[in-house]
């Protein structure tokens, strides 16, 4: 059984340190540029060390913000930790990173997506979602999920003009508050507090036609709600 510590008041402070679990790939990569640029000190974690240093050392960005490379578990032991790995892999990845992750905000942008022909179809996990997923594995943390809609290259490029809105989920009202402050601090991008992990299915699903319009476009699309 996990023990959970005593809840207390979660703040954005800039000097809290952000985890990327999986973080090497480009929507890890695109993460790191913008937190780094808001002031955030980045962890990109790998399950290849020597990789995830490397791909930090060619990132850049603008702010007082750090980047490093190091394994998973070195992510894992930050502030706040962020899963971007594959779907397949997400669940067996964090229960082996439980400990770690007790009492922690843990903001899942994990999207179960297949493809089929030029097209992305989603899938839907026993409980519904991938965020709802990582929450059951993870009884002992605060899982939230944000970041499913981003175009990765248009992240990390931050000339790119990217003015997207970030829809933010999850079942701990404390924990959604920080993962928006933490989306908000991000240049080009604005969260959008939606509600419960009941939502959870219905946003991750979504990421299939933002994809899927892109391969059919050659574009990078991102959600922007009208009338907030």
């Amino acid at each position: 059984m996990v023990s959970v510590p005593l809840r207390i008041r979660l703040t954005s402070d800039v000097n809290k340190s952000i985890g990327i679990i999986g973080g090497s790939g480009p929507a890890g990569r695109g993460l790191a540029v913008r937190l780094a640029s808001a002031g955030y000190n980045v962890v990109l974690g790998s399950r290849d060390a020597d990789r995830a240093g490397q791909v930090a050392s060619a990132l850049t960005w603008r702010g007082q913000g750090t980047v490093t490379g190091g394994t998973n578990e070195s992510a894992a032991e930050c502030d706040v930790v962020i899963l971007a790995t594959p779907w397949d892999s997400a669940v067996s990845t964090v229960v082996s990173l439980r400990k770690q992750l007790v009492g922690k905000v843990v903001i899942s942008m994990v999207n179960a997506l297949q493809k089929q022909g030029r097209e992305l179809v989603p899938m839907f996990p026993a409980r519904g979602s991938m965020t709802a997923e990582v929450a059951a594995a993870l009884p002992g943390s605060r899982v939230t999920g944000a970041f499913h809609h981003l175009p990765a290259a248009d992240m990390e490029n931050l000339d790119s003009g990217l003015d997207a809105d970030v829809m933010v989920i999850g079942d701990d009202v404390e924990a959604r508050t920080l993962t928006v402050e933490i989306t908000d601090a991000m240049d080009g991008l604005r969260a959008v507090e939606v509600g419960s992990l009941s939502l959870a299915g219905a946003v991750e699903s979504f990421t299939a036609v933002c994809i899927t319009t892109n391969i059919r476009h050659k574009a990078h699309t991102y959600v922007k709600l009208a009338g907030l």
